[in-house]
């Protein structure tokens, strides 16, 4: 068994993977990362040969997982996987490739692998990013934008009265201040991932994942798959070496 974990911006995720299946267990949000917390997630888990681990969070929350894994688990192999220039046949667009984060990088992977089209990534998590990939495998570049919550936040902190609020409304023209925002923002989602369809091939496979994933696509007004675990994937793509 191989262990995945995904370290994002907002909470830590993780499978286990053998014989090419992934088994998902129980996210943790990044303020309750702790050896506590790890150790109830994996003390009773199976041994683990490799655990592979995408880090777009903090540094210092990548330590705590460190000291668990080689705790629990002192003869596995440790790896934390880094954008590449090229790599299973996905080619990176960035003049440094390490720049591009490593999670848009896996999900490209992932993508490659799986569908071998031209294809449209968007991970709706804490920000939005979007990323291009054509036929040949070439990452063509990216937008990022901040996510839902973000852009919440953000009118909370730049305005005097406007509130934050997590509450599901009706999607649409609203008549009070929250239920105008909760549509104003997911609204803004929409329109950046419709506007760059619109300008690419009508081949060009779309693919969400993250945590606003269901939400936004459940209002889009264009085909998509939604695909939840794409970085762990990836990260057993890299662990069984596709090419």
């Amino acid at each position: 068994m191989n262990l995945l974990i995904d370290m994002g911006n907002t909470r830590l995720k993780w499978g286990g993977a053998k014989g090419g299946e992934i088994i998902t267990g129980q996210s943790v949000v990044n303020a309750r990362i702790n050896r506590q917390e790890l150790m109830a997630l994996w003390q009773d888990i199976a041994r683990p040969k490799r655990i592979a681990v995408s880090c777009v969070s903090a540094t210092p929350l990548l330590e705590p997982v460190q000291a668990v894994a080689f705790e629990l688990w002192p003869d596995a192999d440790f790896i934390l996987v880094k954008s590449q220039a090229q790599a299973f046949g996905v080619i990176n667009a960035y003049p440094q490739p390490g720049k591009l984060g490593v999670d848009r990088w896996l999900s490209l992977i992932a993508v490659w692998q799986q569908y071998q089209s031209p294809a449209c990534i968007v991970d709706c998590g804490t920000a939005i990013t979007v990323d291009l990939i054509d036929a040949d495998g070439r990452h063509q570049g990216g937008l990022i934008s901040p996510g839902l919550t973000l852009m919440k936040k953000s009118l909370v902190l730049g305005t005097e009265a406007l509130p934050f609020s997590e509450t599901i409304h009706t999607f649409g023209l609203a008549n009070d201040t929250e239920a105008a925002i909760y549509s104003g923002t997911l609204m803004a989602a929409i329109g950046l991932i419709e506007h760059v369809l619109a300008k690419q091939p009508k081949n060009r496979r779309l693919i969400l994942t993250g945590g606003d994933a269901e939400l936004i696509a459940g209002q889009l007004g264009i085909s998509c798959t939604v695909d939840l675990d794409l970085v762990l994937r990836g990260l057993l793509c890299r662990l069984e070496g596709h090419v």
